[in-house]
């Protein structure tokens, strides 16, 4: 939680001026932190959740086990249907940490947020033949 509210220092938030700070714990115990980065062509914009993910690959992370996100407010906030899609990538198991402006935290499950998102395991699945 701490590394995720640290992160949040360095957001780029001059639109929204909503900060987000997020941490990811990989496999390996190596945190990997990121912050969102605003654009005015609001499109490009980079959440913190994917920021600190491509971060963690861009080391050599390739498996998660959590994510943390951090934001200045005193609700819950949870990952977007983008950052869930690229959480989903790599497993179906990661827990998300929403950590409020006081420290508290709650966790739920990457399936808890996005239960049938399609997702790489979906590749995977026996294709049916079609008959002619």
């Amino acid at each position: 939680v701490d590394n995720a509210t640290d992160a949040k220092i360095n957001c780029y938030a001059p639109y929204s001026n909503f900060r987000v700070g997020a941490a990811v714990l990989a496999e390996d115990d190596q945190i990997f932190v990121g912050a969102n980065v605003e654009n005015a062509s609001y499109g490009l914009t980079m959440c913190a959740e994917r920021v600190a993910i491509f971060n963690a690959v861009s080391h050599g992370a390739k498996n998660i086990r959590a994510v943390v996100v951090n934001t200045d407010v005193d609700k819950f906030k949870w990952c977007c249907g983008a950052c869930c899609s690229v959480i989903l990538e790599f497993g179906e198991d990661v827990q998300i940490y929403s950590s409020k402006s006081d420290g508290t935290t709650e966790v739920k499950g990457i399936r808890d947020l996005v239960p049938f998102a399609f997702c790489a395991a979906d590749l995977r699945e026996p294709k049916v033949e079609k008959k002619p």
